[in-house]
């Protein structure tokens, strides 16, 4: 793949995410902010410590909101589209689309739902504030370690390949992925900072509403990407004119 078809995936990709990112923008707005807003209140009527705000609660469920999501879904856009001109034709017999969605199936398991399950989504007023940087690092390790063990598990299918076969090969790598993912969840440290008395429907519907909203970007990611690769590398020929048109210009 030369330089210039990188190059214009690259730019479909970030085009892609940024589509991607207002889908999970309206769904995060719709899914996300009535919970957040139910878990300030839990807050403000549990606290007797009242901090004055730096920014409005209103500016930071529409433009902070916003930013955030759409700058995410343009940067993980590029960086998806560069992993798919690398794993287009080395993951299998796929075309553009089917290359495009498995992708993005796998960086929403390796980036999000692995490390979720260990350390999933919090609302305000859960967690310590002594112990955010804690957490952060925590998620991030667990992050980059699924991350990694994800395309060790895919190089491993692709050498089993040949003497296991495709399906076997697949098992074998996915099975140890699970493994090592497994033995990650068992030794690293577990955190549960989750009040007594906050409500459990609410801490399950940001935890769904969180996921959803992942799962709708990468989704749509995939599919809008996939259409875009897909023309980009295999264009329509043009239509040869009709008989009729052919003798109307002669």
């Amino acid at each position: 793949m030369n330089s210039a078809t990188v190059r214009n995936l690259l730019v479909r990709g970030m085009l892609a995410g940024l589509a991607a990112g207002l889908l999970a923008l309206v769904a995060a707005y719709f899914l996300g902010e009535p919970n957040v807003d139910r878990a300030i209140a839990f807050e403000d009527a549990h606290s007797h410590e009242h901090e004055m705000e730096v920014v409005s609660r209103s500016l930071q469920s529409t433009a902070g909101l916003a930013t955030g999501v759409l700058v995410y879904g343009v940067a993980f856009g590029g960086i998806a589209a560069l992993a798919f001109c690398f794993a287009l034709g080395r993951v299998g017999r796929f075309g553009p689309r089917a290359t495009a969605l498995l992708l993005s199936t796998a960086a929403l398991l390796a980036v999000y739902v692995v490390p979720f399950l260990k350390y999933p989504a919090n609302p305000p007023s859960v967690g310590d504030p002594d112990t955010i940087g804690k957490r952060t690092t925590l998620y991030f390790l667990m992050m980059l370690l699924s991350v990694l063990l994800a395309i060790g598990a895919t190089l491993l299918g692709k050498r089993l390949a040949p003497s296991l076969g495709a399906w076997w090969a697949t098992v074998t790598a996915v099975a140890a992925f699970a493994v090592v993912i497994g033995l990650a969840y068992a030794f690293l440290p577990v955190i549960n900072e989750v009040p007594r008395d906050f409500p459990a429907i609410l801490l399950w519907r940001f935890r769904l509403a969180a996921l959803a909203v992942q799962a709708v970007l990468w989704g749509g990611f995939g599919l809008l990407f996939g259409e875009l690769a897909e023309r980009q590398l295999n264009p329509r020929p043009a239509k040869a004119p009709s008989a009729a048109a052919v003798a109307a210009s002669g």
